[in-house]
C-alpha cells in the first residue's frame, strides 16, 4: 500500500516557479514515489538512494533532486535542489 505524500511548502513554491516541462517532469516523479516506495525490485527512472536513517533522495528531473524523510504515516518531501544544493544542505548538518 503507497504511503501518503506530504510536502513542503518551500518545495511547492520552487516546484511553480520551474519552467512547465521540468515541473511536469517532477510532479510524475513525486506520483511514482508514492507507488514505489519500498518496493525495491521495482525498477524506475528514479534512482532512489538512501542518505541517512529514513533520509532518502530521488530523481525529479535530469537537473533536480528530492530529499524526502519515510515516517511513519506519509512521505515527506523536504526539499527540491541540484545536486550542489543537496550537497550543500547535507553538509550543513539539518539532517542529523
Amino acid at each position: 500500500m503507497a504511503k501518503a505524500l506530504t510536502i513542503d511548502p518551500a518545495v511547492i513554491r520552487r516546484l511553480r516557479e520551474l519552467p512547465k516541462t521540468e515541473k511536469v517532469e517532477c510532479l510524475l516523479a513525486l506520483c511514482e514515489l508514492t507507488e514505489i516506495f519500498g518496493q525495491p525490485h521495482i525498477h524506475s527512472g528514479l534512482a532512489i538512494r538512501k542518505l541517512g536513517n529514513k533520509l532518502f533522495e530521488c530523481r525529479g528531473s535530469l537537473a533536480l533532486r528530492f530529499i524526502f524523510q519515510d515516517r511513519p504515516t506519509d512521505l515527506f518531501v523536504s526539499f527540491l535542489g541540484n545536486h550542489d544544493e543537496i550537497k550543500a544542505l547535507l553538509k550543513s548538518g539539518k539532517y542529523r
